[in-house]
This record gives C-alpha cells, structure tokens and sequence, in this order.
C-alpha cells in the first residue's frame, strides 16, 4: 500500500494522489512527473511554475523511497514565431523555422535561439536544486524515436479530426462560424502563455486534400509553411508543397525526420509515450477546446494512454508589473531573481502557495518585508512553533531528497544588508566594520559569514533602487538646520550623542533612539509609545535623518549609525 502523508500541504496531497494513480496504471515502474518548456524566449517566472509544481510532488514522492522521474521536455522543435522586443527585425525571415534552427541572439555563445534561452533557464534550475531529465524535442523528432507514433497519427487521423472538430470555431463545410464553445481569454493570458508549450498553435486543421495531424518544415527553406497535399497509408508516400519558397517533393514518411506532430496532438502522444502520471498545466489550458482538454480525448482515444492529473496552476506576477509575457522583453526570469534572492526564498514563494493561487515576485521595496517575514518563518520552524503546513513549505524550500540547498552562514536580515550596500557602495572594509558592530557579543569576522545573502542585496540596491531613493550620507553638517533648532531639538541631539558609546550595537542604538523622545517625554526607556510619543518620535527621526542625508527619510536610523560611524555622527549632529 502506498506510503500516506501526514503533512497538511498541497504538495504532500497531490503526492499521494500520484502515488495511488501511477499504482494503479503501471504498478512497480518509477513514477513519471512532467514540465514542457518552450525555449522561443527568455523563460520567466511564470513558467517557473511549469517546472516548479511537479518538481516539488516529485521531489515529496522521492523523499517518501519512491523511485520519480521529473520528465522536462524542452519544446525547441516548435515553430520560431515572432521577433521579441529589443532584437534585430532582420530575424523575422526565420519565423517558420525550429527554435533549434533560428541563429542565437546577436552576440550569444550558443549555437541557436533554443540554445541560447535554455542555457540561462538550466543554470536556474540547477541553483533552485531541481532534478530532472531533460528531453529535447528537436533530437526526438529528428532522430526518429517518434516515428511510429507519427505513422500511427497518420493511419488515425480521422478519429484525431473528428475530436478537434467537437471545439472547432468554424464549420468545415460552410466555413462559417460554429456556436462558440471556447471561452474567450484574456489578451494578456495569452501573451503570458507563450513560452510554456503551443498554447495557441493551429492544430492541423483540415485542407482541401482533407486533414493531416503531421507538419512538415521543407527541407529547403526549413519553414513550416507547408500544406500536406496527399498521403498514402500503406506506403507512407506524403506529397507536400511549401508557399514559402514553392518548394514542392515527394517523400516516405516512414524514413521522413523533418517535422512534427501539430500541438494538441503532440502533447497527448508524448503522454502515452512518457507514461506521464502528473503534469500542471496554466489557465490558458483551461478552456473547453484547449489542448488540455482534447489531448485528454486524443491520448484515450487515438493513443490507447491516459491523461496525467495535475492542477490548472494561476499566474505570477512581478510587484509594480502587469502579467509577464516574455514576448515582449524585459521580462524577469529566474535568473533575474536568483540575482537579488537565494535560492531557498524564491522556491518558498512557489512552495507556500496552492498551484491555482495567483502571487507576486517582489523587485522593489517589498522584498525586504519578504525576506524579513522568511526569517521569521525560520525562527519559528527552529523553535518548533510553525505551523505544520508552513513548516512543510520551509522544508520543501531549504532542501530536497537529494540535500540542504547552499545556506547563508549568517543570515542577517535582508534590509539591514541592503542599508549597509548601500551607504558603502559596497567598500568591503568598511562593509566588515559596520557588520562586526551589530552585534558586538557575536562578531561577524569575515564577509564570507553574509554571503550569497550579502551579495544579492547588494545587487538589489544597486540596480532595482532607483538614484533618487539611495541613500547619500552629507559630507558636511547642516549648519543652517543646526542653528534653527530650539532648545527641545538641541537636547535630543545631546542625549543621543551622550548615549552613543554605551550603545553601540544594532539592539543598543534601536534602543537609543527611540528612547530619546521617551526620556524628554518623562517616561521610562522601555514605556510603551503613546499616540503623542509617536508623533515626538517620528519628529526626531525626521531630524535625524534630515542632519545625515539631507532627506525626510531612509535606512533604518540604527544601521545608518552604525555605517555613518560614531566619529562622522558626532561631527554631522554638531557636536
């Protein structure tokens, strides 16, 4: 009987569904999970989740003694469709060609288009820790490995147009539009649905020399502009023409490795193929004649196989961004995050949430909140007071079947090293006294101790922050403010700069600061603030920070004492 969870989380409940399913279809035989990945551009975050979902119930079901295979097809033998933003328009003459087939971008090491954009995903990949075996779909077709399952498409190609034609649009004999049956979907839904399989590729629709679910790409111009003119059953004899250079020929299927099976054929033949038992896929799958749905009737029926299970799983956005669509460039990828945030952080995000939960990727402010709530959430897993699906989701980020994922020695928080980066510029000495200072009783003796945290929060800030928001410590007193200050504002400045020697430590000057408005105020340093202690508070922070960068706000008032320094402080407060 299959091992149960006793974890709470999505991921170990899709693992037991798993389980019981592959028992029950191939029983003893390892478990197969599955992604597809198009490499027509840069692969964003959006399709991280194509990968993300069935690497986590995988890497559960691995962890439980289950022998799991994470299939991750790389649809490089689709058509090259359009040229992104930011690339030379001279590319457009290989629209039609496989990805494998289109030139790299310009200036690009790699071989090909699909080549360049699948390199970058692969590094991510192997930094988020995951496992896979991938599958290039390029070498599968021309290879011949596919080449009964091509033939066999062929011999049932009426029973494949009859499927596709319960959700066609258009009438075939009239032309003329069907009662609708598709939902529509968002423009944008779409856009950001290119890149993670053909969501929107023509299905081989039916021709005057009637249906054929096999595309050729001409072997001379190597375009897909082809139309299949006749076929021949019994000796695989396929005539074609091509309208994009009149290329016309003769050839046998059966020794033919130069095109593919249309998508929402592609996709259920490569089920049955795999023996594939789990494989999300996106909402733009989702409505009645999606490839989703059809390939289901396709494997069943055209295949002899079975529709893996796996949830519809919903976008992901950026903070301050509209959905992604990688074909319109400047979209972040994986590898733009993993430059600002560990590894462990950005599988949390996917981790914590139910597949068909919308989240967003935090660039700008926000990711210090993130990472200030992460650390908390390890805290609490340390002391054993989390609960257990967030506990579970911790797990599933820090590590896999396979280890612990590269940790952060000393993984001070997030904001605190982006203050230092910033105030810095990133000068390693001065980056290692202020460090060393936050907490005087446990020292940070080499900046080895911060890193990789210390180096994506020095990214972040020098290059997500925009100028106007850095943080610029004066190099001069402001005479001006000094001298315009009354008696109350004169002996807060004192009080602090009294104070500074006795406290100086991150907790010890958190302490002195807003004890200062407290003292003037009467009360005790540890009194709790009152609405009109408030208001004194946030009026000396505002001096403060006016006296040090000449701005209403920013760092943290301690951190930016500690990375002034006690002497600069003293001298810029007019002492």
């Amino acid at each position: 009987m299959a091992q149960q969870s006793t974890e709470t989380d999505w991921v170990s409940r899709f693992a037991d569904e798993v389980i019981a399913e592959a028992e029950r279809r191939a029983p003893g035989k390892p478990i197969v999970c599955a992604s597809g990945l198009s490499p027509s551009g840069p692969i964003h975050l959006g399709n991280l989740r194509e990968v993300m979902t069935p690497h986590l119930v995988a890497d559960e079901i691995r962890r439980r003694g289950h022998e799991c295979i994470h299939v991750l097809s790389w649809d490089d033998y689709d058509r090259y469709r359009k040229v992104p933003a930011g690339i030379d328009p001279s590319w457009a003459e290989h629209i039609g060609k496989p990805l494998t087939s289109v030139p790299a971008p310009p200036g690009s090491p790699y071989g090909s288009w699909a080549e360049h954009f699948k390199a970058a995903m692969e590094e991510s990949l192997a930094e988020l820790g995951i496992e896979y075996r991938g599958i290039s779909q390029t070498e599968q077709y021309t290879s011949g490995v596919y080449r009964e399952q091509i033939l066999h498409a062929m011999r049932h190609r009426a029973d494949i147009d009859g499927v596709l034609d319960r959700y066609r649009t258009k009438d075939k004999a009239t032309g003329k539009p069907k009662k609708q049956q598709q939902k529509p979907v968002d423009e944008a839904e779409l856009e950001a649905a290119e890149g993670s399989g053909a969501a929107t590729e023509d299905d081989g629709s039916a021709g005057a020399a009637g249906y054929y679910p096999y595309k050729p790409y001409c072997t001379v111009c190597e375009k897909d502009l082809t139309t299949v003119t006749s076929y021949d059953d019994e000796s695989t004899e396929m005539a074609y023409t091509c309208t994009a250079c009149g290329h016309s020929e003769t050839v046998l299927l059966r020794e033919f490795d130069h095109g593919k099976l249309v998508w929402k054929v592609d996709w259920p033949m490569r089920w049955a193929f795999e023996g594939v038992v789990f494989e999300p896929s996106g909402v733009d799958h989702s409505s009645p004649g999606s490839s989703y749905v059809v390939g289901g009737q396709i494997v069943r029926e055209v295949f002899g196989g079975d529709q893996p299970i796996g949830p519809m799983y919903a976008f992901v956005g950026i903070s301050g961004m509209a959905k992604m669509s990688s074909s319109k460039g400047g979209v972040p990828t994986p590898g733009d995050a993993l430059k600002i945030m560990e590894a462990p952080l950005l599988r949390w995000l996917y981790a914590r949430r139910k597949p068909n939960q919308s989240f967003k990727i935090a660039f700008d402010q926000e990711i210090q909140r993130l990472y200030d709530e992460w650390d908390k959430l390890a805290a609490k897993v340390a002391d054993g007071s989390a609960q257990p699906a967030d506990a579970a989701a911790y797990k599933r980020a820090v590590g896999t079947a396979a280890g612990e994922l590269p940790a952060t020695p000393r993984p001070l928080p997030y904001r605190t090293l982006a203050s230092v980066m910033d105030i810095t510029a990133g000068h390693d000495e001065q980056t290692l006294r202020i460090l060393s200072e936050l907490d005087p009783d446990n020292p940070v003796t080499s900046l080895d101790e911060a890193r990789p945290r210390l180096d994506k929060a020095e990214y972040w800030i020098t290059t997500q922050v925009p100028a106007d928001q850095r943080t610029i410590v004066r190099d001069e007193p402001d005479k001006e403010l000094l001298g315009s200050l009354d008696e109350q504002g004169r002996a807060s400045l004192r009080l602090l700069l009294d104070g500074l020697d006795d406290h100086w430590s991150l907790d010890g000057l958190t302490t002195l600061v807003y004890g200062v408005p407290k003292i003037q105020a009467g009360l005790e340093p540890d009194a709790k603030p009152t609405p009109e202690l408030k208001v004194a508070q946030r009026s000396f922070f505002a001096l403060l920070y006016h006296l040090l960068v000449g701005r209403d706000t920013g760092p943290r008032l301690p951190t930016l004492l500690l990375a002034v320094g006690a002497d600069r402080v003293r001298k810029l407060l007019g002492d």
